[in-house]
């Protein structure tokens, strides 16, 4: 009886154990919340990846605020327009910080109305975030291009070895957004994973972490984070097909998606639309 009763309070000890544990993992710290102004990793470098769309420059502003150096890196991989390319300079330009544009060509693979001109970009439709049925992730628009949050990831994976840069910063949300299979939390997770198992700075116990201070938040509430940050968006390019003045269209699905953002936020929205 007595080694029973032992058996049982070392198994409810384990238990309580591994729960506090779990429980530990999954509290928001001072870095993932990204309504937190902690310092805590200021000696930290990182790495972000700017578009120069709505949700990448915040995520600029968000982490100026929280490290030592900041490394932007856009790309130029054959996109349907370069205004939003354009505006990352700008951004970088003005937030001080190391900017390097990469020049792939994704384009040739084809596959996306944002990378083939022979492919038209469809419509947006407004969407009520506070009703997760209306929202068919399920449905994924001909906008997603294959595997583009890998293949940035991977050579921001390579910027940060090269800069010492203890985390990358991408601007994924899987509230406001159509559909992505590489915005959802369980793939950043899976690519973290990996980025520390097939790197010197993983191998040699510098663990890289992937940031992701928007995966939980709505378009409005990333625009009122930003706005405490300092973001001018008027001076961002979210639209799929702006033309040369980055003028947006107005109806694909990335600006109606930030039109509702600034509407639900109760922010005027500063974009420029080809109609005005």
């Amino acid at each position: 009886m007595f080694y029973i009763l032992l058996y049982i309070e070392i198994t409810m000890i384990y238990i309580t154990s591994m729960t506090n544990t779990h429980n530990q993992e999954n509290v928001d710290t001072p870095l993932n919340n990204p309504y937190n102004n902690a310092q805590d990793n200021v000696q930290e470098n990182a790495v972000v990846l700017l578009s120069g769309g709505l949700d990448s420059v915040t995520c600029l502003y968000w982490a100026k605020a929280r490290y030592h150096k900041v490394t932007a890196i856009s790309f130029n991989y054959g996109q349907r327009h370069n205004s939003e390319l354009q505006t990352a300079i700008a951004n970088a330009k003005q937030a001080n910080v190391n900017h390097r544009i990469i020049d792939i060509d994704i384009a040739q693979l084809g596959g996306s109305s944002l990378t083939d001109h022979s492919m038209s970009v469809p419509d947006g439709k407004v969407i009520d975030t506070s009703k997760s049925a209306d929202i068919d992730n399920d449905a994924i628009p001909n906008t997603y291009v294959p595997a583009r949050n890998t293949i940035f990831l991977s050579y921001a994976l390579a910027v940060a070895e090269v800069t010492e840069s203890n985390h990358i910063v991408i601007g994924v949300s899987s509230v406001d957004y159509s559909g992505y299979p590489d915005c959802r939390p369980e793939y950043i997770k899976a690519f973290e994973n990996l980025a520390n198992l097939a790197t010197k700075s993983g191998v040699t116990g510098h663990k890289l972490h992937i940031q992701t201070p928007l995966q939980t938040l709505s378009k409005a509430d990333t625009i009122k984070l930003g706005i405490s940050l300092g973001v001018d968006y008027s001076q961002t390019t979210s639209c799929y097909q702006a033309d040369d003045e980055g003028r947006a269209c107005g109806h694909c699905d990335s600006c109606v998606l930030r039109k509702q953002g600034f509407e639900q936020a109760e922010v005027n929205d500063p974009t420029r639309y080809q109609s005005c």
